[in-house]
């Protein structure tokens, strides 16, 4: 299959002892994005979501490129199935790059590293950095206490009005897809 320029990126948790629905919720991310033409971008983790992502699009014949800081390489935190990996100096880095290389982003449920990735991007798209697509995946409403704190940040003036427009939500992985990979 051709694959598309720009990748889908996906964020998601690295940690492993987390509930079997998430992991099959990302595995169905990575296999819908490999059959939709597009390379899956991630944070290239070994572990957790990221690993069943990846599986997810290795499983559906498609590309997948982890980027990494060099202390993670040094670590071996990197996945093995990867088709591709990108070294860079720091977290930072790692996050532009990304977003650098994405029309679209996924976040699946996950730990800090990824709700700093998501508001990170969701900035970004507020101050015009960042055009891509940005869906929130509420696997089993894992992310209903973010999205009303979200709402209350508007509510209260915290964001300008209409700021909760920045992103969209998804409940299922199919809906996730094709809302990051739909015209913006």
């Amino acid at each position: 299959m051709k694959q598309k320029e720009q990748a889908i990126c996906v964020y998601g948790a690295s940690c492993d002892d987390i509930a079997e629905s998430y992991k099959a919720a990302a595995f169905r991310v990575g296999a819908l994005i490999a059959e939709s033409g597009y390379p899956l971008v991630s944070g290239g983790g070994r572990g957790g979501l990221m690993a069943a992502a990846i599986n997810g699009a290795t499983a559906g014949g498609g590309e997948s490129v982890g980027v990494l800081p060099q202390f993670m390489i040094d670590k071996n935190w990197q996945h093995p199935a990867l088709s591709s990996m990108i070294a860079t100096p720091d977290m930072h880095t790692r996050k532009h790059k990304m977003a650098s290389m994405s029309g679209g982003v996924i976040a699946l449920p996950g730990g800090v590293g990824t709700l700093d990735e998501l508001m990170e991007i969701i900035t970004w798209k507020q101050l015009g950095l960042y055009t891509g697509n940005v869906v929130i995946l509420n696997t089993d409403g894992y992310y209903d206490p973010l999205l009303e704190m979200l709402a209350r940040i508007e509510e209260r003036g915290f964001m300008r009005s209409g700021g909760v427009s920045l992103w969209s939500v998804a409940e299922t992985p199919e809906e996730a897809v094709a809302a990051a990979i739909a015209a913006k």
